[in-house]
């Protein structure tokens, strides 16, 4: 019997070429696993109209943890177009499945790690190594939205929040409204987390991104639970910083960040921006993680015009693979592992496309696996 239970989740477009490429290289490290086919992405909401069906969530609750490829995700009426002739007019609508599942697992918190690789082309500069935690639950990417806004609901969000009233002149079906959801829970397991890597690994800063002048009620809470935090770790420093004047200060000094950490749609933007000061999203590796399941993920999407090629960089799919070991305990392959990548990246003879070689996906992945 297998050390681990891990559900493969290759997903769609190029998921499955880079989920490829991580076979090779665990493989290669005779990780003791039973990897176990997971459904989810595009072809399941098409013709059964439920991109994470019930079964992948299913498995999930009884495996160690999930490794996943990539994902499609379009608008709503072009989602509903997609759909096989009976299931058209049925009232169902389109959900990422990724997001269902980091709320429906309580994976709560995305780790996101950037590092710039010696001898990386893209790299914008080479001393840079940020962390970016983006709480994964709430936000506004919570799913409380609302179109048409019925007039039931805008009275009563008006005695609440009286600035409503300055759209009475418009029309509930030209309004769409998305609700921006912070819970002291969510806000406390988020922040802590991003305390404790800080702590664990070194980092002498804990950067706070949000917009309390403006978000005052989230924010706002986000701002007090970090400031009450950072009271157990003394030797931690907390930065609090918006998230406009980061984006100018990433830029011009990246080396003095470390872990940042925030809510969910500004970590999605702080995570790429960061992802590109190191090579892009062909380098950039994320876990999905709760207490108790995670789900790993590069954060590039399913790049439906490059499918089939196995043309893709494959590095953030085999960094993300390395997070996963290091999740397992798996200590010892996970630094083989990232020491195998960086020395394929520092040599340059084996690329891909973005930096500038001619070499496929999976002659990456071999490469890597030649110096385990």
């Amino acid at each position: 019997m297998a050390k681990y239970k891990i559900a493969w989740m290759p997903g769609d477009g190029i998921g499955q070429e880079v989920m490829e490429a991580a076979r090779i290289v665990l493989d290669k490290l005779q990780l003791d696993a039973e990897y176990l086919p997971a459904d989810i992405g595009w072809e399941f909401w098409r013709t059964e109209g439920e991109a994470l069906p019930q079964r992948t969530i299913d498995l999930l609750n009884e495996v160690d943890c999930g490794l996943f490829g990539a994902i499609t995700s379009k608008p709503k009426q072009e989602a509903e177009n997609e759909l096989i002739p009976e299931l058209q007019g049925t009232g169902l609508t389109y959900r990422s499945p990724i997001v269902r599942l980091r709320q429906k697992l309580q994976l709560y918190y995305n780790l996101r790690p950037c590092k710039a690789y010696q001898g990386n082309p893209l790299n914008y500069r080479e001393d840079i190594d940020l962390v970016v935690f983006r709480e994964n639950a709430e936000g506004l990417y919570s799913g409380v939205e609302f179109h048409p806004v019925e007039d039931d609901l805008r009275e009563m969000m008006k005695k609440y929040a009286p600035a409503l009233g300055n759209f009475d002149d418009v029309a509930g079906d030209d309004m769409a409204m998305t609700v921006r959801v912070v819970t002291m829970r969510g806000a406390d397991r988020i922040i802590r987390r991003a305390f404790e890597y800080a702590q664990k690994h070194g980092y002498p800063t804990v950067t706070l991104v949000e917009k309390p002048n403006v978000l005052r009620e989230t924010s706002g809470m986000m701002v007090r639970v970090a400031r009450e935090i950072q009271k157990e770790f003394p030797s931690i420093e907390l930065w609090e910083t918006n998230i406009d004047a980061q984006m100018m200060w990433m830029l011009k000094n990246p080396e003095n960040y470390g872990v940042m950490v925030t809510g969910n749609l500004f970590g999605d933007i702080l995570s790429d921006l960061s992802a590109q000061l190191v090579g892009g999203l062909g380098f950039a590796s994320s876990g999905n993680i709760g207490d108790e399941l995670a789900v790993f993920e590069p954060t590039h999407g399913s790049a439906p015009k490059y499918a089939g090629k196995y043309i893709v960089n494959p590095h953030a799919m085999l960094l993300t693979t390395k997070m996963m070991l290091d999740w397992l305990g798996e200590t010892e392959k996970a630094i083989a592992l990232e020491n195998s990548i960086a020395g394929v990246i520092k040599e340059g003879k084996v690329k891909t496309y973005d930096m500038g070689g001619k070499s496929s996906t999976l002659d990456v992945a071999n490469a890597v696996a030649e110096r385990l």
